[in-house]
This record gives structure tokens, sequence and C-alpha cells, in this order.
């Protein structure tokens, strides 16, 4: 989920970030070409009250202050273009210069300088030019300015500025913001972290608890000390319900094994008064010898009913074992009834393979498998036991070569009370591989079926190897 919701969160914040940068960079231009305006428009004001009092074209007779005044001008102009590079002059209303820097330029006859020029004439100061931005190379901000007479605009002082600068201001600037954007995105991004671990931490608590009730571990709750309120709130509702749901199991445990136990006398009583009045009826009667038989078996229900319930309720004593030698000494165990069916019972595998286990209960899982297998195994046939490690796990195998099962078979095996309608003659109550799961999940292993070619059926428990 995290890595989900990060993403969403990230591109967010870098849309909030970008739509905040973009018009920075924007204002940020504009300033920098406005300080840029309003500096030339001083300029050209000063250079207006300087020539305002110019009243003679070049080359017409003048006075000695005429000439003094165009001359102090010009020199005013040159100073200033060869200090800040600028263009600047005074034209008079037809163009004709009054006083130039550089000495041949004019006023340009397009662009944004012949609208500047135009506006002058018009007796009002040139608007500001269009935008400059740090890729125009070739940008340049004219401005002009309306020199007035008597009321009248009798010349138009004009200066075309270059950009270099102000373009390098105005990068410098967007820099600036970029490394803003950048560190807030920084931070954005680790309060991101901060904000979606917060949240999030309360739901992984729950899936791991969820996960642990579901693999048998009915002790699992949740702290319910951080993250929202509304997790909090679910995290003890959580805790509420798994109480709920651990006190009906036990509920029902505690239901079985006291039935189970308590059947177990009048059960007692009920067989010991048939064989009282077996003793009344004809030897051989075939009613008396079925209703010992149902009675046995009611017996045994009830032993593996019971047997059931202690496994699912007891708890894992997990401890460092050597499989191999366990399973091997299985084997040893059950080969005297194994040879007296005429089944071949062996072991194959490495003789030291240690993995996590309570011994107790893989003994009786082991047992209950090799039994199972036994009992569907033909005279002259074979059931092999293995023990191998895989990897993190150990794996146990027992394979016999009986008559197997079919694919639906082997979807329903280890359902509790569930037998095969082929092995109904077979004894047996259906709860010995429900009990041999119930002792092996106990200790975080597994057990899982499949065919055994060409025929049989193959049982596989994996025991973890690292502790738990």
């Amino acid at each position: 989920m995290r890595t989900r919701l990060l993403p969403l969160l990230i591109v967010l914040l870098a849309g909030v970030l970008l739509a905040l940068g973009f018009p920075l960079a924007g204002i940020t231009a504009g300033v920098e070409q406005q300080r840029v305006v309003v500096d030339r428009i001083d300029d050209a004001a000063r250079f207006a009250s300087l020539a305002q009092y110019v009243t003679a074209r070049p080359g017409a007779g003048k006075t000695p202050d005429e000439d003094e005044r165009q001359a102090t001008l010009s020199a005013e102009l040159r100073r200033y273009h060869e200090l800040y590079g600028i263009r600047a002059g005074v034209f008079f209303r037809d163009g004709t210069p009054m006083a130039a820097a550089p000495a041949d330029w004019r006023v340009p006859e397009k662009g944004e300088g012949a609208r500047a020029f135009s506006e002058a004439l018009a007796g009002r100061r040139s608007h500001d030019p269009h935008q400059i931005w740090p890729w125009d190379d070739d940008g340049r901000i004219p401005v002009a300015s309306p020199v007035v007479r008597d009321g009248d605009v009798v010349a138009v002082v004009v200066t075309d500025s270059p950009t270099g600068r102000m373009r390098s201001r105005v990068l410098h600037g967007w820099l600036l913001i970029g490394a803003g954007e950048c560190a807030a995105m920084l931070v954005a991004v680790g309060a991101a972290f901060r904000l979606t671990g917060w949240v999030l931490r309360p739901v992984r608590v729950l899936d791991a608890a969820s996960h642990d009730i579901a693999t048998g571990r009915m002790k699992s709750r949740v702290a319910a000390a951080s993250g929202p309120p509304e997790l909090r709130r679910l995290a003890r509702s959580f805790n509420e319900m798994a109480d709920n749901v651990e006190e009906v199991l036990e509920q029902q445990r505690a239901f079985v094994a006291d039935a189970s136990h308590q059947l177990r006398n009048p059960l007692s009583a009920l067989l010991l008064r048939i064989e009282l009045l077996a003793l009344e009826l004809p030897e051989g009667n075939e009613e008396i010898a079925s209703v010992r038989t149902e009675g046995k078996r009611l017996a045994r229900v009830l032993d593996d009913l019971l047997g059931l319930a202690l496994a699912e309720h007891a708890a894992a004593d997990l401890q460092l074992t050597d499989i191999a030698a366990l399973a091997a000494e299985r084997v040893g165990s059950w080969r005297p009834l194994a040879d007296d069916e005429g089944v071949l019972l062996s072991y194959e595998g490495q003789r030291a393979v240690t993995g996590w286990a309570d011994p107790v209960a893989l003994s009786s899982a082991l047992d209950a498998l090799i039994d199972n297998a036994l009992k569907f195994t033909p005279a002259g046939e074979r059931v092999t036991v293995g023990v191998a490690p895989d990897g993190e796990t150990v794996r146990i195998t027992v394979c016999d070569h009986g008559p197997g099962l079919t694919e639906d078979e082997l979807a329903r095996i280890g359902d509790r009370f569930w037998r095969s309608g082929r092995h109904q003659n077979v004894s047996g109550s259906g709860l010995g591989l429900s009990i041999t799961r119930a002792l092996l999940a106990g200790g975080g292993a597994t057990l899982s079926f499949a065919p055994n070619r060409p025929h049989g059926l193959r049982v596989t428990v994996v025991v973890p190897r690292n502790p738990p």
C-alpha cells in the first residue's frame, strides 16, 4: 500500500510546488525587467531635461549657449553609452538626431523601438516592452520619453538597452527558486514518508496479527497506541473480535473434549451390557457381532475426537530436532507391523538433518502417516519414508504404492470425518489426518498430498529449519 500511496502524494506535492514555482519565476522575471525599465525612464527624463532648451537643429546658426547645451547633451549621451553600453539619443519629431550615442544610431523603423517613438510623439511615455526571458539572446528594451517645451512635444529621448545582465539576474533568481523547490520537494518527500509510515503502521500491524490468527496463533493482538484515531479504534475493535473468536473456539474445543470424555463412560457401560447380552445369545449371532463392531467404532471416534481437541489446544514445544533420526526411529518402530502385513517399509535419505519442531507432535504425526500408508498398501508393495533438506525447510515424504486418490479426492483429503468411498471397509474414523495437520500446524509445519507415480499417494511434511 505504501508503494501505491507514496507516488500519489509525491505527484500531488510536485504539482503544488510547480504551480507555485512557475508563477514565482514569471514574477521574478517581471520584477527584474520592471526595475530596468524604471531606471531607463529616469535616465530618459534626465536627458529630456537637458534637451529641453536645445532649440536649434544641427548645422543651423546657434548661439554659444545653444552650442554649449548641445555639447553637454552629446557628452552625457556618449559617457552614458560608454559606461553602460546602452544606446541613447534625442531625436526631433521627424527623426533627425539632436544628439545620439553612438553617433550613427537612428530611430528604429519598426518593432518595439518604432512603437515607443510613436507613443512618445503623442506626448506620453512609451508602454512597457514585452517580457524578455533568459533564452532571448537578442532581446532589447527600448524606452522613449517626450521632450516637452511650452506644452508641445519637440523631440523624443529614446534608449535601447541590452538585456544580458538582466537575463543573468533572472536566471540566477530562477536557479534559487529551483533550488528552493528541490529542497521543498525533499522535505515534502520526507514528510510523506513519515506520514505514510504513521498512517500505515497500524495497518501493517493489523495485517500481521490477522495472518497470525489465520495460521492458528490465536494470542496475537494489536497495540492500539499509534496512528490516526480511526485506525486506533479499528485496532481496538480487532482485538475485541479476536478475543471473541478465541473464546468461541476455546468453547468449541472444550465442548468436544468434554463431550468425548463424558461419552466414554456411558459407552463403556453400553459395551459391557452388550457383552453380557452376548453371553445369553447363541454363538456367532450376526446382530450382536454387528452391534459390537459399531460400538468399538464409536469408541474409536470418541478417542480421535478427544485427540483432535487436545491437538488443537496444546501449545507446541519447539526444539532444534534431528528430523532424520526421528523419522528413522519411527520407521524402525513400525517395521515389525509392516513385516507382519507383508509390506516393505524403509527409510531413505540423509542421516542427520536438523529442524525446529515439537518432537512429540512430529512423532505422533509421522505415526499417523505411516499407519495410514500401511493400511492402504497391499502386501508385496513398498512404503518409503524420506528426509531431505530444502533451503530453509526440511521435507519429510511418506510414499506408498497403494490405490492412491483421484484429483477430487485429493482436494478433500484431510477434511474431518471424510473418507473415500472406495476405502469404507478399512478401519478408521476419518480424523487421523485432521489430527496430524493440527499437530503439525502448532509448530509451523505444513502437510500436503500428491499422487505417487505410477500409483499410490505421496504425503509431504515441510518443517522449518530456522527458529520461529
